[in-house]
């Protein structure tokens, strides 16, 4: 019997922050969530979440943000967006 298994990417879901501001340049509303999960699958059934990465960036300097170099107001805006979903 051949058994196909492993791990593969989900969707991206992306956020735009907009009450947030770059800690770099200061540009309030430039500012974009990608989450990327990755799941476990059997035959291409994704039966549970393995792991999930969140990254920032700014559209005005480009400036790219991994989960721990959050600030407080990044935080606090994702958590705000992910509980209005």
């Amino acid at each position: 019997m051949i058994l196909f298994f492993g791990t593969r990417p989900g969707k991206p879901e992306t956020k735009h922050l907009f009450n947030c501001a770059c800690p770099y340049c200061q540009q309030h509303g430039t500012l974009t969530a990608v989450t990327q999960k990755n799941y476990f699958h059997i035959f291409w059934i994704k039966p549970f979440k393995i792991s999930s990465t969140t990254t920032i960036e700014c559209s005005h300097c480009k400036r790219g943000y991994y989960e721990n170099e959050f600030t407080e107001e990044m935080n606090r805006e994702l958590s705000n967006t992910n509980n209005q979903l």
